[in-house]
C-alpha cells in the first residue's frame, strides 16, 4: 500500500507500508475495526443514551380536533337584568394525552406543554390577496398530566365569525381547516394534529397561505368560559405582568 506523506518543510512524498494478506487471520485484521467501535461506543454513551435517560415524555398523543358552536352564556349576578341575545362562538377541541418517559417525573406532571394553533379561513375580503387567511395562536399550559387524558382548545369570537364570514351563524364550515403542533420539553418529538390533510405535509406551511393577526384567535381564558369545565381543559400559564 502506497500513501501520500509531507514533512514538517512541506515537502511530499510516498511511502510504502506493504499490504495484508488476502489470507491474514481474522483475529489480526479485525485490530483495525477496534478504534472505530471505541469511537462509536464512546459517542453512544456520551451523546445517545443520556437523551434516552433524560426522556419525560415518550409519546404525545393527539385527536383530530373537533369542532362546537357554543353560544355565549348568562352569568346570573347582582347587577340587574339586561336585554340582550346570545351570539355563537366557535369552539375548536383537541384531546391529548402524554406518555410517560424513561426519566418521567415522580410527581406525574410536567412543568409545560406549548401548542401553536393555526386556523384557515377562506378569503372573502382581500380581493388582490391570497385564497386563504392563516390564523395563529400559541398558548403555554403549565401543571401537565402524565398518562391522563385532558383537552386543548382555542375560539372564534361572535365578531371574527361575522367579520370573516358575513353569518352570525358559527359552525365548522365557518373554517376551511384547523391544525397545530404540541410540544413538551423532553419529549421525544412534538406532535401535530390537523382537521385535513396529512401531518407530514402540513397544509399551514403552504405559501399560499395569507398570514394576518387581524381576526383573532383566542385562548379559553379570554372568553367567556374561562371558568367553565375547568377540569376538563389545562391550565393556561399567565403573561408576565
Amino acid at each position: 500500500m502506497v500513501i501520500l506523506t509531507e514533512n514538517s518543510a512541506g515537502q511530499k512524498g510516498e511511502a510504502f507500508l506493504g499490504s495484508l494478506p488476502v489470507d491474514a487471520p481474522i483475529m489480526k485484521s479485525s485490530r483495525y475495526l477496534l478504534p472505530l467501535v471505541r469511537l462509536s461506543l464512546a459517542f453512544f454513551a456520551v451523546v445517545v443514551a443520556p437523551a434516552a435517560m433524560a426522556q419525560t415524555v415518550k409519546k404525545i398523543e393527539a385527536s383530530d380536533p373537533t369542532f362546537e358552536d357554543l353560544q355565549s352564556p348568562s352569568v346570573g349576578g347582582n347587577t340587574g337584568k339586561k336585554s340582550w341575545k346570545p351570539k355563537d362562538w366557535l369552539e375548536v377541541e383537541v384531546k391529548v394525552k402524554l406518555e410517560p418517559g424513561r426519566s418521567a417525573p415522580r410527581d406525574g406532571h410536567v412543568d409545560r406543554l406549548t401548542v401553536r394553533w393555526f386556523v384557515a379561513v377562506e378569503n372573502k375580503i382581500d380581493k388582490a390577496g391570497q385564497k386563504y387567511f392563516l390564523m395563529e395562536k400559541e398558548v403555554t399550559h403549565v401543571n401537565v398530566p402524565l398518562d391522563e387524558d385532558f383537552y386543548l382548545s382555542c375560539y372564534l369570537s361572535p365578531a371574527t365569525i361575522k367579520r370573516l364570514t358575513g353569518s352570525e351563524r358559527a359552525g365548522k364550515n365557518s373554517i376551511t381547516a384547523v391544525g397545530g403542533e404540541i410540544t413538551v420539553a423532553g419529549a421525544s418529538a412534538p406532535a401535530r394534529f390537523t382537521s385535513q390533510g396529512s401531518i407530514s405535509k402540513p397544509w399551514w406551511q403552504s405559501p399560499t397561505m395569507q398570514r394576518t393577526n387581524k381576526y383573532p384567535l383566542l385562548d379559553k381564558s379570554e372568553t367567556p368560559f374561562k371558568f367553565l369545565w375547568w377540569d376538563r381543559y389545562l391550565e393556561i400559564e399567565s403573561e408576565p405582568g
